[in-house]
């Protein structure tokens, strides 16, 4: 074990984060918190007692949610613990040098902006993000949201990755009365304990993510239709290659910029993607200002090495404040975690339940319920493949799943199905769902001659609980 002297050297706080959970399984991030725990190294026998207040979130930063009496204990313990006097002179010395570094990094920062300003006067109304706010209110360069992130066997392809960032929740943040959008960037932890968040935090975890596969990605700070501020992911092949990565859907856009010289009548790339605007792009290492005389994402050239095109940063200046070790920076990104979720047993639990309310909803109409077991079990190739597809982009097994289909049902009976997916396994909260579609809902209600119901769920797991929960309701009735 590293002696007093240099744990005294470990400058990452531990963070901490409290979350409410209520009885439908909704989370609310309540208070996120930095732990200096260096006090311990000064105490005697290695064991120190504190009180720290816990402040809300948001636009509730400056409210107290409570007091929370910690007890520190190191173990195994030091064979020789520092003075108090020298762990408070390391702290001291630390918090000067930090401040200076974040007020030399915020000079740079409005001498950038100056330089920017002059290439076009127009670019003051471009979306250039240099600082975001955290949960705590703290504005932090955008550079520090991101770093490399290895899944370890968690996750085992780049897509993978995007499919389990796009299947974390999406919530905006919350905002008290009316104007725009509140502006709230989580910190990773905070992120991945409330599994949800606004769509700068899916694209900073992708980000971190797709770095982590060795990937050259960063994220883009921009506008989708009708002006609305949006961030997303792109990497750089080696082959020069542009692929825009929609961290809230999981989707995939290869860039193929439009040439504004080109004739009228010339064919032109047709853009798939839902961006208009792009303002910057930053990983951990750089930061990068579109300074090209549009900011139209479909005319736009990434070749970012270009600085007549991309205005970039100094790295020595990010890596100042950014860096791991820095002492202004965020702690280490924490490892994901394995999914606790047993997805059989959950399937099943949804599957029982969603069975209840259907019943229960046709009684209600004065109808009878039918279920049609080896049906329901025929509808979990679909449920399979449907996944499959989001995760690769790759259609697979859809003709036997048709083939099995046409063999169970009848001469003279028709078939109906509706497949649809949800990212949370709240049952009555999903039938509400399914009952706004007039098609489920003409399944679900459906009268007729041998009206035989089916019902398949299938949970796919992924780290961090979160989850991918398909629904396929079908009935099969005389024609």
């Amino acid at each position: 074990m590293a002696d007093s002297t240099t744990m005294l050297s470990i400058s990452d706080p531990v963070h901490m984060v409290l979350i409410k959970t209520d009885i439908f399984g909704e989370t609310t991030l309540v208070a996120s918190y930095f732990l200096e725990w260096r006090s311990v190294l000064g105490s005697e026998n290695g064991v120190t007692s504190l009180t720290v207040e816990l402040m809300g979130v948001g636009t509730e930063s400056k409210v107290s949610v409570g007091i929370l009496n910690i007890k520190l204990e190191m173990y195994p313990p030091l064979n020789q613990t520092l003075s108090q006097e020298v762990v408070n002179t390391q702290l001291a010395l630390e918090r000067q040098k930090t401040a200076e570094k974040e007020r030399l990094f915020l000079v740079y920062a409005k001498q950038w902006w100056r330089e920017y300003l002059q290439i076009r006067p127009s670019h003051n109304s471009r979306l250039v993000k240099i600082f975001a706010q955290d949960e705590n209110g703290i504005n932090r360069p955008v550079c520090s949201y991101i770093k490399p992130l290895r899944a370890g066997r968690l996750l085992d392809t780049p897509r993978q990755a995007a499919r389990f960032v796009n299947v974390l929740g999406y919530e905006r943040a919350p905002v008290i009365g009316g104007g725009g959008k509140q502006e709230q960037w989580c910190t990773l932890l905070a992120f991945l304990c409330r599994n949800k968040g606004d769509c700068e935090d899916h694209a900073n975890l992708l980000c971190s993510l797709l770095l982590g596969y060795g990937l050259e990605a960063f994220v883009c700070v921009g506008t989708k239709a009708k002006g609305i501020p949006h961030a997303w992911v792109m990497t750089c092949g080696t082959d020069g290659t542009v692929t825009f990565w929609e961290s809230l859907t999981g989707h995939r856009y290869i860039h193929k910029p439009v040439n504004p010289d080109e004739s009228p009548v010339a064919e032109q790339p047709k853009p798939l993607y839902p961006y208009r605007t792009i303002g910057c792009v930053f990983n951990h290492q750089m930061f990068l200002g579109n300074c090209q005389p549009s900011d139209s994402v479909e005319i736009c050239v990434f070749d970012l090495n270009d600085e007549s095109k991309w205005k970039p940063m100094s790295e020595e200046a990010i890596k100042s404040v950014c860096a791991p070790g820095a002492t202004t920076s965020l702690p280490p990104f924490p490892p994901l975690c394995a999914s606790t979720i047993d997805a059989s047993v959950t399937s099943n639990e949804i599957e029982i339940q969603l069975r209840l309310l259907v019943s229960e909803h046709r009684k209600d109409l004065g109808l009878t319920t039918v279920w049609e077991d080896q049906l329901s079990y025929l509808l979990s190739p679909a449920l399979a493949s449907y996944e499959f597809e989001r995760t690769t982009s790759i259609s697979a097994g859809n003709e036997e799943f048709q083939d099995a289909i046409r063999r169970a049902v009848p001469d003279g009976h028709t078939f109906k199905g509706f497949p649809i997916h949800f990212v949370y396994r709240n049952a009555r909260r999903a039938f509400a769902t399914c009952l706004r579609s007039p098609f489920c809902e003409e399944i679900i209600c459906c009268r007729g001659d041998q009206v035989r119901l089916a019902v398949r769920v299938r949970v796919f797991t992924y780290p961090e609980s979160a989850c991918a929960v398909w629904i396929m309701f079908a009935c099969e009735c005389a024609s």
